[in-house]
């Protein structure tokens, strides 16, 4: 499972390197097969096995409710199968970069199931943000049995 953060470069290319502990994750039990796309104000990578899970539930969908099809105009359009170099760096393409704002410190956060790319001052941000309403959220997370 995807654990822990890290901060990396962007190259000026649009690569990031991923962690290792990521990589092997993905190689073991994926065979570094992932897809990222965009997700909230970051993005968010997938192994493709999960990836396919969330396609085959949304597919499950009615395209008649309007919020189901914008969901899926932003998420499913902007995915991107992605494989690692040799150096295990991603190429991020520019509309992924854009969306997310990554300039030239990126963080990786792992997710359990996925794991998250952010620029660092929108990281920084958010998680100053989910410490101010820590109280508020564990509350949240103790009634979902967590």
């Amino acid at each position: 499972m995807f654990r822990g953060r890290s901060v990396h470069t962007l190259d000026a290319k649009g690569r990031i390197r991923i962690p290792s502990r990521f990589r092997e994750i993905l190689k073991s039990l994926y065979n570094d097969r992932f897809i990222i796309t965009n997700y909230d104000r970051c993005l968010i990578a997938y192994p493709l096995q999960e990836w396919e899970k969330i396609e085959e539930k949304l597919g499950e969908l009615s395209l008649v409710r309007q919020d189901v099809k914008a969901f899926q105009r932003f998420f499913i359009s902007g995915a991107i199968e992605c494989n690692f170099d040799k150096q295990g760096r991603v190429l991020i393409p520019p509309t992924l970069r854009e969306h997310a704002s990554l300039e030239r410190e990126v963080v990786l956060a792992g997710m359990v199931k996925s794991f998250e790319i952010w620029s660092k001052p929108m990281w920084d941000d958010e998680i100053k943000r989910s410490h101010e309403n820590f109280s508020e959220i564990t509350s949240t997370l103790a009634e979902l049995g967590i």
